[in-house]
């Protein structure tokens, strides 16, 4: 089992920034891409953005490509995604997981955190 304990979340006003955190644990062996997805009130959980183990390779949504950027910190074993240019739209909760495909489909991610709130308004 792997566990996942996301950090960070927040109100914050548009146009500020926020850095959430997500530190694996337990048997990080079978873990080779960690994601960020979020869902807003009465929306569909859709995907952030992704970054394999080694932190070589990511992927980000459209909707938040060029503002969002995933990175990982071996040293520390933990996986961050740093918010910038926040809109109200960013608003949602926030949630870290871990699997073994590089990809944008929540189903391919096998391990999942419990989800930070992230509310940007002013």
């Amino acid at each position: 089992q792997v566990q996942l304990v996301e950090s960070g979340g927040g109100l914050m006003e548009p146009g500020g920034s926020l850095r959430l955190a997500c530190a694996p644990s337990g048997r990080t062996g079978s873990i080779s891409v960690m994601g960020w997805f979020r869902q807003a009130p009465g929306k569909e959980r859709e995907f952030v953005a992704t970054i394999n183990w080694r932190g070589t390779s990511t992927s980000y949504s459209d909707s938040v490509k060029g503002r969002f950027t995933i990175s990982r910190d071996n040293a520390k074993n933990t996986v961050y995604l740093q918010m910038n240019s926040l809109k109200p739209e960013d608003t949602a909760v926030y949630y870290c997981a871990a699997g073994r495909l590089f990809s944008s489909r929540g189903v391919e991610y096998d391990y999942w955190g419990q989800g930070t709130q992230v509310t940007v308004s002013s």
